[in-house]
């Protein structure tokens, strides 16, 4: 069987994570050896997306019979939306290897092999049972990086993810399960190609609803949406740093890029017929948990709810059935992913060195670390969405497609984003800038692998600001594809 450049790219973190499972490595040489497969990674990401052409079909493709008696199989392939997701992947993780440099133990760096296997796995299935396997495959290792390298009540935290991520997949499970029997009753044999589902006829409607909040579920869980979000907090606060990275700069994308990539072809009229929900669902979530994270003295709780703030407002840009929301949307998930991603480094270092996550116990950082002060500004100034920042521009499109959906929601959604200015500034004024006489004197500026680590993250949030049009039109003819064809809609 000769595998692909997809096939490489999921499998080899995994393979290098047993093979330094089996061989006497130590944590370094682990590390050493994940961070060349990481940068290997990104060399054949690269390649793809230099050879990846302007159009809304799936390319790269590969198809290999696995469980051929139920008509399961290893397919692989590759969309404009999937492709953004993942050069952020390949772009986000080498950054985030040189941040976690040091102390990092051999089963760290194993899991974190592990965990991007299922991630790009995840990102490149078009047979349904073989996402379900990576979309699973990425609970283990997060949870032992959780459950063994976090802080605080950490096993509670580990438990409390992982059954409302089991609970959420079982859902799905199901729905995929009679999907493939209708299949099967419909056409007298088995698939769960998603090619073959989307031409399944013989449902009603009561049962494709069924179907459609199936997978919904697990994906608003992973994202997480309002109201499946109650086990975020506790999770963000005690997972290590590099847990809380792939959670929220990473993971959690793959829900927005579940529904877009499963839901939306499978269950076309519902997607319309239930867009004004999700739109407002998103909308919601943007305020209350805009409103949570004002109300948060603790730093780290702050951006997670932070996070799932701007997550709803992706979700309100995928649903906003128009070009303007979902290009919006698919451009805040990198930017997103960026600024929220390097935040969390950035709160790491500054839980590591002085041991503290109160903003009142905070101030006068950038005297002390003025290196550390110029990113943490760039992060934040981007999910502020400050013009100049690959945030202003997607916040920007999202808001004009709320508008083309309704213009009670566009309005709505316009004032919601002073919501984040006002408690992201005010967090930035009290807990970097000012000089409140606490004692701050073992923080330490960015050593040169942290500035290394960060310079790439910096440059595309400003890059991708200034000059969006070298990366729309990647992504372009896939958002045209999925309107046009899939929704059947004519902006």
């Amino acid at each position: 069987m000769d595998f692909g450049i997809l096939s490489i790219i999921i499998f080899l973190p995994m393979f290098v994570a047993f093979t330094t499972l089996i061989l006497p490595f130590g944590a370094k040489g682990t590390r050493n050896a994940a961070f060349l497969t990481s940068i290997v990674i990104f060399a054949l990401v690269s390649s793809v997306y230099y050879n990846f052409e302007l159009t809304g079909f799936l390319q790269f493709r590969e198809h290999y019979t696995w469980i051929s008696s139920y008509g399961i199989n290893y397919s692989l392939g590759i969309d404009g939306f999937s492709l953004i997701i993942l050069m952020l992947i390949a772009t986000l993780i080498p950054s985030a290897y040189l941040w976690l440099w040091e102390g990092r133990t051999k089963g760290y760096w194993i899991s974190m092999l592990l965990i991007q296997t299922g991630i790009t796995g995840t990102l490149f299935s078009q047979d349904l049972i073989l996402f379900y396997f990576f979309w699973e495959a990425m609970l283990l290792p997060v949870f032992m990086i959780i459950g063994m390298f976090g802080t605080g009540n950490r096993v509670f935290s580990t438990i409390k993810v992982t059954v409302f991520t089991i609970m959420g997949s079982l859902f799905m499970l199901i729905s995929i399960l009679y999907l493939g029997v209708s299949f099967f009753n419909e056409y007298g044999f088995w698939s769960f190609s998603l090619n073959d589902i989307v031409q399944i006829n013989n449902l009603t409607r009561t049962e494709e609803i069924w179907l459609f909040f199936g997978f919904m579920i697990a994906f608003a869980i992973k994202i997480p949406l309002f109201p499946f979000h109650t086990w975020l907090l506790q999770t963000y606060s005690n997972s290590p740093t590099g847990g809380v990275f792939l959670l929220s700069s990473i993971m959690a994308k793959l829900g927005v890029y579940g529904i877009v990539r499963f839901v939306m072809p499978i269950f076309p009229e519902l997607y319309k017929e239930f867009a004004p929900i999700f739109v407002w669902i998103g909308i919601f979530g943007l305020i209350y948990f805009g409103i949570a994270a004002m109300m948060q003295v603790n730093i780290k709780k702050m951006f997670a709810y932070s996070s799932a703030s701007h997550l709803g407002f992706i979700v309100t840009g995928i649903f906003s059935l128009n070009v303007f929301g979902m290009t919006g949307a698919a451009f805040l998930i990198i930017a997103h992913a960026m600024a929220t991603g390097g935040l969390f480094l950035l709160v790491g270092k500054m839980e590591y060195d002085l041991g503290i996550k109160a903003i009142p116990a905070l101030g006068g950082i950038a005297k002390k670390a003025p290196i550390f002060t110029v990113f943490f500004g760039i992060m934040l100034l981007c999910i502020v969405g400050l013009p100049g920042t690959n945030g202003f521009v997607s916040e920007f499109l999202i808001i004009l497609g709320a508008f083309g959906f309704s213009p009670t929601a566009g309005i709505v959604s316009a004032f919601t984003v002073l919501i984040a200015a006002s408690f992201m500034l005010w967090m930035f004024q009290r807990a970097i800038l000012s000089d409140s006489g606490n004692d701050v004197s073992k923080m330490t500026d960015l050593n040169k692998k942290e500035i290394l680590g960060m310079l790439p993250l910096a440059f595309l949030i400003i890059a991708m600001g200034i000059y969006p049009d070298w990366f729309f039109y990647k992504i372009e003819p896939t958002i045209q594809h999925y309107l046009l064809d899939i929704l059947q809609i004519r902006n």
